[in-house]
């Protein structure tokens, strides 16, 4: 299968990686968990040697479906079921809640679920979408995490801020007290109004700072460098990608009437992270730029930081 999507489904649009089941409208979480191909457990079995000597302090996950061994993990690791994240959600956002996508990645290694907030937000004249990612790792990899991110509904552009103000994700390994933990993500997401809120204040913000013409070419130089060491090629390549984020910020019609400012700014980078195509495409990148929706984008938190000491 291409790229590094095994199952999955989408409502409405096709999505980034073309793949997937589409659904006539959002699911409940039962169904979601069906169709997105995650009605799976994890079973965790010991692991031996090729001579069948037992491994003291390790297990193996494995997906009862196909076996499919996911991951070797010490036996600290405590699974959280495909079946437990959407019960986790349920209980977060409320009854009714609707599953826009969920799906697998990497053979099961790495599930994740993205579900629409039901509240819309009109911060600065604009609509914006908050969606609640969850992902998890079956393979020991990572930890369970959960991410306010805020969608532009123009244009679909994410503009989760690393804000000094507000915190907007929460994350647990898989040891210890589980379930204390996930009492402790419910405070932690509940307080999307207070990020929400923080984040107006910033867009306001980030409007009254000016800024010309030459100062947005020389970040945009400094956001995408040109190294010594680079060939003709590659310099041709950034060239390229410069010029992809100088139309984003001169010519978008969604900004035109927004003035030349940092807000201005910040969504051109974040169309450009959002929606570009990378110089060099590799096979997953485009699973590198749904993670970003959850970790967080290096590219707009810099753009951002640049602009804050403008």
């Amino acid at each position: 299968m291409a790229a590094e999507v095994e199952t999955m489904f989408y409502t409405r649009e096709k999505p980034w990686h073309g793949l997937g089941t589409l659904v006539a409208e959002a699911p409940e979480s039962r169904e979601a968990l069906r169709i997105a191909g995650l009605n799976w457990k994890v079973l965790q079995e010991p692991v031996y040697t090729e001579n069948d000597e037992l491994i003291q302090g390790y297990k193996a996950n494995v997906r009862d479906s196909d076996r499919k061994i996911l991951g070797v993990v010490t036996d600290r690791y405590k699974v959280i079921q495909n079946e437990e994240a959407f019960a986790f959600t349920d209980a977060l956002l409320g009854e009714g809640v609707r599953y826009e996508t969920a799906g697998s990645l990497q053979e099961g290694r790495r599930v994740w679920l993205l579900a629409r907030l039901p509240r819309e937000y009109i911060i600065a004249g604009e609509r914006i979408s908050p969606y609640m990612v969850f992902s998890n790792t079956h393979d020991g990899s990572g930890a369970v995490k959960t991410a306010l991110t805020p969608i532009r509904v123009v244009c679909n552009n994410t503009l989760n801020l690393a804000l000094r103000t507000a915190k907007r994700s929460w994350s647990m390994i898989h040891t210890g007290d589980i379930s204390g933990k996930i009492e402790e993500a419910k405070n932690t997401l509940f307080l999307a109004d207070e990020y929400m809120s923080a984040l107006g204040k910033e867009f306001e913000n980030l409007r009254g700072i000016r800024l010309s013409e030459k100062q947005v070419m020389d970040y945009i130089e400094i956001l995408l460098p040109v190294e010594e060491n680079f060939t003709p090629q590659q310099k041709r390549g950034i060239e390229r990608l410069r010029e992809d984020m100088r139309m984003r910020y001169f010519d978008a019609p969604d900004l035109k009437d927004v003035g030349n400012n940092g807000y201005r700014f910040i969504n051109a980078v974040s169309d450009f992270a959002t929606h570009s195509t990378p110089r060099r495409k590799t096979a997953n990148y485009r699973e590198n730029i749904f993670a970003r929706t959850a970790d967080g984008n290096p590219l707009i938190d810099k753009a951002y930081q640049m602009v804050l000491t403008a």
